[in-house]
């Protein structure tokens, strides 16, 4: 059975995602935010086998080369935001000085793409290439959890104002992809609360 944690970390209360399975020791981590204590803490015992990133925006990948160095696992990414990792202004870190220092990460060893299926701990994450928010978002489907980033969240979706963003490419991003999932499935966003597939095609007043 698969642990999923969650961890709000940083400046701006981005959520980490640790996938863990108890019997191997094993697990991934989605986002490792800014200021990752507590996630370091949490995953000491454990064996990190991948960090998964949704994008590559300063706030949701403060803590990449932290724990790469520590846990000595591969960093995975959309090619469309490969030097993004390496750019501070690209990834935001340059334009908000007073959230902390410019990041610039080593170069993710791995690309993500449409249609990927990824397999670690005994499990398969589909990869769904859902850009809007940013060129080269990526949303992860495990079962009935979805690990969505910033392009949905509970009643709202991601901003657009940012590189590379464009709303309706966002928002096509959210109808033709993300809402034909089951109703059921569960969302976890990059901040703020989980929801699901059907409460958000029903309530979501921006799609």
């Amino acid at each position: 059975m698969i642990k999923i944690e969650s961890f709000v970390l940083g400046p701006v209360s981005t959520n980490a995602y640790l996938l863990s399975d108890p019997e191997t020791k094993k697990g991934i981590i989605i986002d490792p935010g800014m200021n990752p204590k507590s996630l370091i803490k949490k995953i000491a015992d454990l064996d990190i086998v991948a960090i998964l990133l949704t994008h590559a925006h300063f706030d949701h990948i403060g803590g990449v080369d932290e724990i790469r160095k520590l846990k000595r696992c591969p960093v995975y990414i959309h090619d469309l935001e490969a030097d993004w990792l390496t750019n501070p202004k690209k990834n935001g870190s340059a334009r908000w000085p007073d959230l902390g220092a410019p990041i610039e990460t080593e170069p993710a060893e791995y690309a993500l793409d449409e249609g990927q299926t990824l397999e670690f701990l005994g499990i398969k994450l589909k990869v769904f290439h859902t850009p809007g928010h940013s060129p080269g978002s990526v949303s992860f489907l495990y079962e009935k959890h979805l690990f969505s980033g910033d392009v949905l969240f509970k009643l709202s979706v991601g901003r657009t104002d940012l590189l590379g963003g464009d709303n309706n490419v966002l928002l096509d991003s959210i109808q033709d992809k993300l809402f034909l999932l089951d109703d059921d499935v569960i969302v976890y966003p990059g901040h703020g609360a989980k929801t699901t597939i059907g409460f958000e095609k029903d309530n979501n007043p921006y799609v």
